[in-house]
């Protein structure tokens, strides 16, 4: 598309003032021209994401009534609202046709910037019907990630005459985060699963399954990735295999797979622990299908608890370790870690949420339990059947709650113990309250001074939904989980994604958060309290 230099930057003030004097003349609002053209934006939540080569922004549509081709000539967009312009390294304008989903094929070129306003000249075609345009934008690698993006669409000038478009949606304040792993990063299909976590150093560790070949669930050639940040999640380094399974007995990698990984970190020795599920043979089964996992203990019959450990803040990893036979029952058909992120009690106890399947064959959800720091683990008493992948976390009574995926119904389970697990009884939000559309959930506390008061509240995320894994959402709930008021919910991405989410406390005023959203395999976004707390 070339430079049409009869459209002066001079002449353009003019030229609108005309067209929507002459509109108001006729009758008609300053989104449809007399001679049949209607313009409209939308946008939709999700977060900025830095690593992505594209960022559709806001979506542009004309609607061209008549029977007539009209050209385009100009169209504006306004940054004002952005924190900071600058964030962005490159911004673009693609034409789809009449494709509503963004597709970044035909650029439409010659822009002009200034630090609030973007301006795209040329000729293109609009023919009768929808023609949708896309501004779409590319962030700099040093984007901060407590910057909020807004654009407006301001201008489009067309041989039919100029007009201002008409926002369809509400006026956006878009989130910076980061495409912490994206579609065949280093060669990887996939990447899902995550499970974040803080050391005592402030080192965030995210760990997750590297799913080399395709995205399906084992069995697979399957590995355990890790992305570290030692600067709060500003930057990661490049990912590391923690444990990869190799080729054990002879039998090729799509038939060694590990997955599903939890981690916790021992806050008074700096130890961390990280456990995963592991398969071998099997090709074609599923872990949690009638022949994927077996009861007994015997490799290649029932799928393997595995850990590896770190001393170095997760550095380095050691060689992993088959915890089968000290953990799991003989009956149980399956016993595994659930992929999130374990607590300390103040005691120094770690407790890990686990799953499986018991001797029936049916779901449940339960505690792993160490009282010597990782030396010997126990497993507590199922919480509940029928159920499976879960977090745990401590209450202000000292109890823990454990918050619970369930398969038969659209709640979320929700039970408590005041003993590790020996006894548990449901909470009074079990299943009526938190909804999910079958999905990994995370649930973590954090502790905060107010007025020099010490308080604490409850951060909840999942996709919030009970059709599809979209609307991934943070909750919190300032009555150790008994309500989680509406005022408090922070929407971050509305689209479709995998789903699942693990948070993290980063620092006395931040939480992170990875998910599998809609705009790459897993998003990294960091959350000051005040923002979750709307203050």
């Amino acid at each position: 598309m070339t430079y049409n230099s009869c459209w002066s930057t001079a002449i353009r003030p003019t030229i609108l003032y005309l067209a929507i004097l002459f509109s108001s003349l006729m009758g008609c609002s300053n989104n449809y021209s007399p001679l049949g053209i209607e313009a409209t934006t939308q946008q939709e939540v999700y977060p900025v994401l830095i690593r992505n080569d594209e960022n559709a922004l806001i979506q542009l549509v004309v609607d061209v009534k008549g029977k007539e081709d009209v050209l385009l000539s100009l169209v504006e967009f306004s940054l004002e609202g952005t924190d900071e312009p600058n964030d962005f390294e490159s911004f673009a304008l693609f034409y789809s046709g009449k494709e509503l989903q963004f597709s970044p094929n035909q650029t439409l070129s010659a822009l002009e910037q200034t630090p609030t306003k973007l301006s795209f000249q040329g000729n293109q075609t609009l023919y009768p019907g929808l023609n949708v345009f896309w501004l779409s934008g590319r962030l700099k690698s040093t984007a901060d990630l407590s910057h909020k993006v807004t654009v407006t669409c301001t201008l489009i000038e067309t041989s039919a005459g100029a007009l201002i478009p008409k926002n369809q949606s509400p006026l956006l304040r878009r989130r910076i985060g980061i495409a912490l792993r994206k579609h065949n990063d280093e060669g990887v299909h996939t990447h899902r699963i995550p499970a974040l976590t803080t050391t005592p150093k402030g080192t965030l560790l995210c760990v997750y399954d590297m799913r080399r070949r395709k995205s399906r669930d084992l069995q697979e050639d399957i590995d355990i990735g890790l992305s570290r940040s030692t600067d709060g999640g500003r930057t990661w380094i490049t990912p590391q295999v923690i444990m990869d399974m190799g080729e054990y007995e002879g039998l090729p990698q799509e038939q060694n797979g590990c997955s599903d990984p939890g981690i916790i970190v021992d806050t008074a020795t700096g130890e961390i622990f990280c456990f995963a599920v592991w398969m071998w043979g099997k090709p074609g089964k599923h872990q949690w299908g009638e022949e994927g996992s077996e009861p007994g203990y015997q490799i290649g019959k029932s799928a393997q608890f595995m850990m590896v450990r770190s001393q170095d803040d997760g550095k380095t990893w050691t060689k992993p370790e088959n915890l089968t036979r000290k953990l799991k029952k003989k009956s149980w058909w399956l016993f595994a870690p659930s992929p999130q992120t374990g607590i300390n009690l103040i005691d120094g106890t770690l407790v890990m949420p686990t799953q499986g399947r018991d001797e029936k064959g049916v779901t449940f959800s339960s505690l792993l339990v160490s009282r010597d720091h990782g030396a010997s683990w126990t497993v507590s008493s199922p919480a509940l059947s029928g159920v499976n992948e879960c977090q745990a976390v401590v209450l202000g009574d000292g109890s823990i709650m454990l918050n619970m995926r369930n398969d038969h119904e659209r709640y979320r389970a929700v039970y408590v113990t005041k003993n590790l697990g020996e006894t548990w009884y449901p909470h009074p939000t079990n299943r009526n309250t938190l909804i999910e559309p079958h999905c990994n959930g995370s649930l973590i506390r954090f502790d905060y001074q107010q007025a020099g008061d010490n308080k604490h509240l409850l951060l909840f995320s999942n996709p919030r939904s009970q059709k599809a894994r979209t609307h991934q959402t943070i909750q919190v709930s300032l009555n150790d989980g008994l309500t989680w008021p509406s005022k408090y919910h922070l929407l971050l991405d509305e689209g479709q994604g995998r789903g699942y989410p693990s948070m993290t406390r980063i620092d006395d005023q931040h939480i992170g958060i990875v998910y599998e959203g809609s705009q790459s395999n897993l998003v990294f976004e960091k959350l000051s309290l005040d923002e979750l707390l709307q203050r």
